[in-house]
């Protein structure tokens, strides 16, 4: 089972309080001694849109890059890519959307537009050597358009796949799937599709998250997204809230017996160091129980 680590660039892209390098960097290393397999670190987007990863280049230079884990950067064009090559960069991930108003919200360019983008940056990518993630954002419902439907999902999936990518992360942007719609939307997409090419990426907004991690299981999905503490959202998402909390997956993924190599204990003490940088508490349930009962110690 893998879980792929979103905090730091998903969870932080979104937090109104700036943090700066050197806490990012410490929040990275913190998690790499959890022994995460995938840390996405930093995006190499403009920083006029998205400040917080202004420092995305700098972060990469400071982290400590622990062996058997790596280490990934969000890239939106191949000026991006670039940028992600130069800072030593191994990992990338590429982002479409599955609907054309949110497409057109959050990279200002429409889906066909952005897969054109997405081909140049695949091939420049995987020509120097790094491995490439694709998201699907909105896949599971839009805050523009409303429903999605399954058949865009799975064409749009299969597209990413074409261009290169090893998954891709079937994302519920703002948190509004359920595990009714979940096993809907696997039982079509995993007859197009490999299983061990399609990742999920799950939002906590309505508290389903988990429920949704458990039907996804009986498909045999084998990668989730987290978010240390349950940091994050979408700055072009109105209403998506924390990413689900890394801490409550890896709790319901080692009750279930199931081994992530992850070091729980670990994740919680990352999520505390990053917390004092934020201006709220952290969403993750299993961090509140804990704070409940025990101190942080970082």
């Amino acid at each position: 089972m893998t879980v792929y680590e979103v905090g730091p660039r998903d969870g932080l892209q979104n937090e109104a309080a700036l943090v700066p390098a050197a806490g990012k960097v410490a929040f990275v290393d913190r998690l790499s001694r959890a022994g995460l397999p995938v840390i996405e670190v930093s995006a190499f987007v403009s920083p006029k849109w998205v400040p917080q990863m202004a420092d995305a280049a700098e972060v990469f230079a400071g982290i400590t890059r622990r062996p058997g884990t790596r280490y990934a950067a969000l890239v939106p064009n191949v000026k991006g890519l670039e940028r992600a090559i130069a800072a030593g960069v191994t990992d990338v991930a590429v982002f479409a959307a599955a609907s054309e108003t949110f497409s057109r919200r959050n990279i200002n360019q429409s889906i066909d537009e952005s897969f054109a983008t997405y081909a140049e940056v695949a091939a420049a990518a995987l020509a120097a050597g790094l491995r490439v993630r694709g998201y699907l954002s909105t896949a599971f419902g839009c805050p523009f358009e409303g429903a999605v439907p399954i058949d865009r999902v799975v064409t749009l999936t299969r597209r990413l796949l074409d261009l290169g990518v090893v998954e891709v992360a079937v994302s519920d942007t703002i948190g509004v799937a359920h595990p009714g719609q979940v096993r809907s939307v696997l039982t079509t997409l995993t007859k197009a599709v490999p299983v061990r090419q399609l990742a999920l990426h799950f939002h906590d907004t309505r508290g389903t998250a988990l429920a949704n991690v458990l039907a996804a299981l009986d498909f045999g999905i084998a990668t989730f997204d987290a978010s240390a503490g349950g940091l994050g959202g979408c700055p072009y998402a109105p209403g998506a809230s924390g990413n689900l909390a890394t801490e409550d997956l890896l709790y319901l993924l080692h009750g279930l017996g199931i081994d992530t190599g992850v070091d729980l204990d670990a994740v919680f003490e990352a999520s505390c160091l990053i917390a004092p940088a934020l201006d709220h508490p952290l969403p993750s349930r299993y961090v509140q129980a804990r704070l409940k009962s025990s101190a942080c110690r970082v």
